[in-house]
């Protein structure tokens, strides 16, 4: 089978859609480099970090905030991009809609069934965290849904490692941040191992010492199963936007983690010492 350095066809280069597209992702470099350098000296503030007298809006309740800022972009724009886009010389096969359906089931989760689940330790959130969260979202959401809804993918793609490869991660990195979702919530049903592994927060239930599988290597599995799926996502689509979307992912990720890993440390005396924060044994 012939490698193919890129294996779909897509925009022609120098009309406009092309510049569109293209112009777009330049932008989601800046906003990731942005976030990075943001978020590495001060955490988004939201959650253990969320401070109350910034003046950040209107509060709203956070369930409501949480399905703004992920559903609305992640799956009702996302849809209407990928079914209202269209390229004639593209035609789409079922790899299209294999890449839609796994973007949909993460977003279908993180904006909708997750806040349904979720128990907040904080039940209002700012207007404007929505907003600063549900924005990019916008941008990156969009340059994805239209890769997939205008590439087409070549038919020996199916056995493609790329492709192969980049399910499997997407998949792996799945399971493993709706566990960790599973157990940060099932935390708030106990008092962890001690005394010392419960502490009250002005404004929240409290917070635990989570305990058990990836938790015993760091302290934020959920974001790096995310991560993990991302990656898969870039390597199965083998597209610009999937790389631009886990640049800022990781922008997110490597600078939250690093602040809830010294959060957790600060506020507990007892806490484990050999975990990581984000990738085992590593960072």
């Amino acid at each position: 089978m012939m490698f193919e350095p890129i294996p779909y066809s897509f925009y022609k280069p120098g009309t406009a859609y092309f510049w569109v597209h293209f112009g777009l992702i330049i932008l989601g470099f800046l906003i990731a480099l942005a976030t990075v350098i943001g978020q590495w000296a001060n955490p988004a503030p939201y959650g253990k970090h969320q401070n109350s007298n910034a003046n950040w809006g209107p509060m709203i309740p956070q369930r409501l905030g949480h399905m703004i800022s992920d559903a609305v972009p992640g799956v009702v724009l996302f849809s209407l991009v990928y079914f209202l886009y269209s390229f004639e010389e593209n035609e789409r096969n079922i790899l299209n809609y294999v890449f839609f359906a796994m973007f949909l089931c993460h977003t279908v989760h993180r904006g909708i069934l997750h806040p349904l689940a979720m128990r907040y330790k904080n039940p209002k959130v700012a207007l404007g965290i929505v907003l600063g969260g549900g924005i990019p979202n916008i941008l990156y959401h969009w340059l994805n849904a239209n890769h997939i809804a205008i590439a087409g993918y070549y038919s020996t793609y199916y056995y493609d490692p790329r492709f192969i490869l980049g399910v499997l991660l997407f998949l792996a990195g799945f399971i493993i941040n709706r566990w960790a979702d599973w157990k940060l919530r099932s935390l708030r049903h106990s008092k962890g191992h001690s005394t010392k592994q419960f502490i009250e927060v002005e404004g929240s239930k409290g917070y635990y010492i989570p305990y058990g599988g990836l938790f015993e290597f760091v302290s934020c599995p959920n974001y790096f199963g995310e991560l993990v799926q991302w990656i898969g996502w870039t390597l199965a689509t083998w597209s610009l936007a999937g790389f631009v979307w886990t640049c800022f992912s990781c922008a997110t990720f490597f600078a939250r983690s690093r602040h809830n890993h010294q959060w957790y440390k600060d506020q507990f005396q007892d806490y484990p010492q050999n975990r990581k924060a984000l990738i085992p044994f590593l960072y």
